[in-house]
């Protein structure tokens, strides 16, 4: 099984922007650098000791108020500001640790959330970047399984739905899911492939409008009986990964 890094993304504050990247360097035990780095907690929110993870229903997502996929992220990694732009807001940029900043971002993304759900409350920040597994992780997406998907809707998917990290090229659909429990070699890292993604209804939405426009779970349980997309894993040995690199089974 050999295929190659097609695209790498981060995603700086959760559920709230993505960012292409052409290259990083993955450290064992770690999340993607800048990838989950903040959060917007809504205000009934239960972070425990604010230390330990926390599922992501503490947080604003895609999956509750669909307008938030529009986001678009930029880091300036020596400033440690973000730059984030959506179709119906100007942009802005910030630092979310800085509490005037956060202040700031939370006032420009209250519009985009649901009313009908809890608003936007604080934004945090944890030892760890805070992805949906318990665990810190890279979420590996198969671009042939997007495109069986999007064939079955007689749509083309973008990945920027499915919030992954790193999408290979060169494999056969859904053959990421006999990833699990093996470890893979991607450029200069190693992984430990650990568990198939579940997904939610953020991946119905689509990112350049933020509006719900493909009924991908419906697609995926009609087409092969589940709704599943992706795989996360560990990183056991850190290392540079770059588009167009290698990834093989180790």
């Amino acid at each position: 099984m050999r295929a190659t890094v097609s695209h790498l993304w981060r995603h700086p504050i959760k559920g709230h922007g993505v960012e292409a990247v052409p290259a990083t360097v993955l450290a064992a035990g770690a999340t993607m650098p800048w990838d989950r780095v903040w959060a917007i907690a809504q205000d009934r929110a239960k972070l425990g000791d604010g230390v330990s993870w926390v599922p992501c229903v503490n947080f604003g997502r895609g999956a509750k108020s669909p307008a938030l996929m529009a986001i678009r992220a930029r880091v300036d990694e020596a400033a440690g500001t973000v730059t984030l732009t959506h179709p119906e807001r100007a942009p802005l940029t910030v630092d979310p640790d800085d509490a005037a900043d956060a202040g700031r971002l939370m006032a420009w993304v209250a519009p985009l959330w649901n009313p009908d759900r809890p608003g936007p409350a604080r934004v945090v920040r944890a030892p760890v970047g805070m992805t949906d597994s318990a665990f810190p992780s890279i979420a590996i997406l198969n671009r042939a399984s997007l495109a069986a998907l999007g064939g079955r809707l007689g749509m083309d998917l973008a990945m920027e739905r499915f919030r992954g990290n790193l999408w290979v090229e060169g494999l056969a659909p859904w053959q990421e899911f006999e990833l699990v429990g093996r470890e893979v070699r991607v450029g200069g890292a190693t992984l430990r492939v650990r568990e198939i993604i579940s997904r939610c209804k953020a991946t119905t939405v689509d990112p350049d409008t933020g509006i719900p426009d493909a009924d991908t779970l419906d697609a995926l349980s009609a087409g092969w009986g589940h709704q599943d997309f992706g795989v996360y894993a560990e990183v056991v040995e850190g290392g540079r990964v770059a588009m167009g690199d290698g990834f093989a089974v180790v």
